[in-house]
């Protein structure tokens, strides 16, 4: 799944075009960049918590190639959760203990549901599977509260009849889906 989520997000920011990096997101408060930069920090927060290592400095994580720092971010991810015993564990978050396969759907749910926002944001779709669309589901329902005010996945909304698998996740999310 982390690979299909994967190749979903990248598959839409190498369709971002560099002139639409500073425009709004349609996340509230971010440009596309900080949308990008956002999933790609955390990426790297990720492979740190899992790997032992200390916390990603801060500042530009995307530098002149954000096609490339994503890829880059990726693949220290896959790598930190392929390591020997790592999904057997149990790591300390900022939201409390999280087994490794929670970590794993965690970052599915970024890739898939931000990818989705990047996508909105500039004008083109994302293909998310149908098992990486259930998995992040099924973990947003077992997370999420009844209540979402205050939280960064509004309340649930309609997705259209024949919506995409993207977009009934973005529509769960509490995107609000043409």
């Amino acid at each position: 799944m982390l690979d299909d989520a994967g190749a979903a997000f990248e598959a839409v920011l190498r369709g971002v075009e560099p002139g639409r990096l500073a425009e709004a997101s349609s996340c509230d408060g971010w440009t596309v960049r900080e949308l990008i930069a956002h999933v790609v920090s955390g990426n790297l927060m990720f492979t740190a918590m899992v790997s032992g290592g200390g916390a990603p400095a801060g500042g530009d994580v995307l530098g002149d190639d954000p096609v490339q720092a994503f890829r880059d971010s990726l693949a220290g991810l896959k790598e930190a959760f392929a390591a020997d015993g790592v999904m057997d564990k149990v790591f300390q978050t900022p939201m409390g203990e999280r087994p490794a396969p929670r970590l794993v759907t965690t970052r599915v749910i970024e890739m898939s549901v931000h990818g989705w926002d990047l996508a909105d944001s500039t004008g083109q779709t994302i293909e998310l599977t149908e098992p990486v669309v259930e998995a992040a589901e099924a973990q947003l329902r077992m997370m999420l509260p009844g209540d979402r005010a205050g939280l960064p996945f509004g309340a649930e909304q309609t997705a259209p009849e024949g919506a995409s698998p993207a977009d009934r996740l973005a529509a769960f999310a509490g995107r609000k889906v043409a």
